[in-house]
């Protein structure tokens, strides 16, 4: 969308002889079509220049100042998994204290770090729910380099179920004919913890 486009929307309506697009057209002209310096004008600047109230002149320089804001925004540093530690500090305050069981994977770049974190499926943990179509999909999305999967055992149990070895069984084969190695499995269970990688069980 064009600029002029984006400030109708804001306006949402124009005057009864000229239309949004328009009124919007001659706000832009009037700075040069520079939003840095319309931002700078106050609203009753905005109102002289024609066309708007005092209201749509304040929402119209409120979305400018939410636009600076973010500009001014720091992206967080992505998480970088390195062991199962770095796992259970990123998702075990969340998995810990659940009453249903939830799988999760993550999605990790070429420098292990994470780049997305999506929750599969909510309930028992059963192969026919967590399909690897369903857990490669946003990893082949996001280009992943590998995957970790993370799940949680509301009985305070982490040892792993036959059906988890099973799914990590089968998930490990489909990563492998992807090229999207699974580098971990963390089963969470309220303060305990187990790793498949580090108990050798990948």
């Amino acid at each position: 969308m064009t600029t002029v486009e984006l400030l109708a929307i804001l306006l949402g309506t124009g005057t009864v002889r000229r239309p949004a697009a328009e009124v919007a057209a001659d706000l832009l002209g009037a700075v040069a079509g520079s939003l840095r310096r319309l931002a700078r004008k106050s609203p009753a600047e905005l109102v002289r220049l024609g066309g708007i109230g005092r209201v749509k002149a304040t929402r119209v320089l409120g979305a400018l100042e939410l636009g600076i804001r973010l500009g001014e925004e720091t992206r967080p540093k992505p998480t970088r998994i390195r062991t199962p530690e770095d796992i259970v500090r990123l998702v075990g305050e969340r998995l810990r204290d659940l009453e249903v069981e939830e799988f999760h994977i993550l999605a990790l770049n070429s420098q292990h770090e994470v780049q997305r974190d999506v929750l599969v499926s909510r309930g028992v943990l059963d192969g026919s729910l967590v399909h690897p179509r369903e857990v490669f999909r946003p990893a082949i999305t996001e280009a992943a380099a590998g995957i970790v999967l993370v799940h949680n055992h509301p009985s305070g149990d982490p040892s792993p179920s036959s059906e988890d070895r099973a799914v990590t069984r089968q998930m490990t084969a489909a990563g492998a004919l992807l090229g999207i190695p699974v580098l971990d499995h963390l089963i969470v269970a309220g303060d305990r913890w187990l790793s498949f990688a580090r108990e050798g069980l990948l």
